[in-house]
């Protein structure tokens, strides 16, 4: 007979010091069969136990590439779903608190962006003159339209390839969820701001004219992430007042205006190869993650460099700070116990044209 899973009631409430020394006993008797992957904005005492990190896309290509049996993803939801759409299929996908979402990602369900493709089709054949882009920072379901409509995956490492990748397929791109990476990445390739309209999902044919679509190059849905929209331009123009010589990096989830006055704009993984390859003794300003810039500020320390975290405010991914060292030792003596808790598995029917999106992205990219 079956013994029953083990209750995380039994670790909500267990000291720190018991749950690391759970963590690296049942890594130690599960061995090579599981994985664990961290994305850059995970807490600094779960981040500590990854066998694999990085950014969205790096993440993505070692999901596809793992071996374990186990994917533990300490990361948010949708991480876990391209991790079981990207895994091979003996392979389970395993987030460790299963509210840990994503605001962002939240902010476009199918409802609405089949909706919006209705509404455009009212204007203009959007088979034939609009390619779907979703963010990686999107649910499954949201990447297989993009698959069953000749469209594509993106992440803020490749968001300019895969555009330029889009524009050659059709003349149009619709971008979701995020506004401002959509945005930014359209100012990089040339298009002008006035060729760049936005979609608001719960407004009739997205506020927008029919004039206005049919002009428009770049059609951005209204959604940004909670993190970086705390980031100002006034907080760079007080850095540059105190520190003259001090560089500036943001992310391109940032706000429009602060990736214009930032030095450098790029993904997390752009953002820690710039600051650790700097010279040094220099001075930045990050615009991103609280836990990724304090991470990248005691690594860089020893060369004399100083990393300051952009926002007054302490603002970080707290979707991704429900991932604790309680959820992560519940879910690995869990399958020290023969016990799989939190499996994320995309049904069939949204896994295979999801990775027809994911993958043309790697091939892309």
């Amino acid at each position: 007979m079956n013994t029953p899973s083990i209750d995380f009631a039994l670790y909500s409430q267990m000291p720190e010091a018991e749950c690391h020394a759970r963590i690296r006993a049942a890594r130690a008797a599960l061995g090579r069969q599981v994985v664990i992957l961290c994305h850059h904005y995970q807490r600094a005492d779960v981040y500590q136990y990854a066998d694999l990190t990085g950014d969205s896309l790096k993440l993505s290509r070692l999901a596809s590439q793992a071996d374990a049996q186990y994917i533990i993803f300490c990361g948010v939801h949708f991480m876990a779903e391209v991790a079981d759409i990207m895994s091979k299929p003996h392979q389970i996908s395993i987030l460790p608190d299963l509210a840990a979402g994503c605001s962002m990602a939240d902010m476009a369900n199918l409802a609405k962006v089949e909706r919006c493709w209705r509404e455009l089709n009212e204007v203009l054949n959007a088979e034939e003159q609009v390619t779907p882009v979703t963010y990686i920072n999107s649910a499954a379901d949201l990447k297989a339209f993009c698959g069953r409509h000749g469209g594509i995956v993106c992440t803020s490492s490749n968001a300019g390839t895969i555009a330029e990748w889009a524009f050659r397929q059709r003349e149009k791109i619709l971008f979701f969820p995020d506004q401002h990476l959509g945005r930014w990445t359209g100012h990089k390739m040339g298009i002008p701001l006035d060729e760049m309209m936005v979609w608001d999902p719960d407004l009739e044919r997205g506020g927008l004219t029919p004039e206005q679509i049919r002009k428009a190059k770049l059609l951005l849905w209204k959604g940004h992430c909670s993190v970086h929209q705390m980031f100002q331009p006034a907080h760079i123009r007080k850095f540059r007042a105190e520190h003259p010589d001090g560089l500036v990096i943001s992310h391109p989830e940032c706000c429009f205006e602060v990736c214009q006055l930032s030095d450098y704009v790029g993904s997390t993984e752009h953002i820690v190869k710039i600051v650790k390859e700097a010279p040094p003794n220099t001075r930045w300003l990050v615009g991103t993650e609280l836990n990724l810039v304090n991470r990248l500020a005691e690594e860089v320390k020893p060369d004399g460099k100083i990393v300051q975290f952009m926002s007054p405010t302490v603002c970080m991914c707290s979707t991704m700070q429900r991932i604790d060292p309680q959820h992560l030792a519940w879910t690995l003596d869990n399958l020290a116990a023969g016990h799989v808790v939190n499996h994320i598995k995309v049904p069939e029917h949204e896994a295979g044209p999801a990775k027809l999106a994911l993958e043309r992205m790697l091939a892309v990219s």
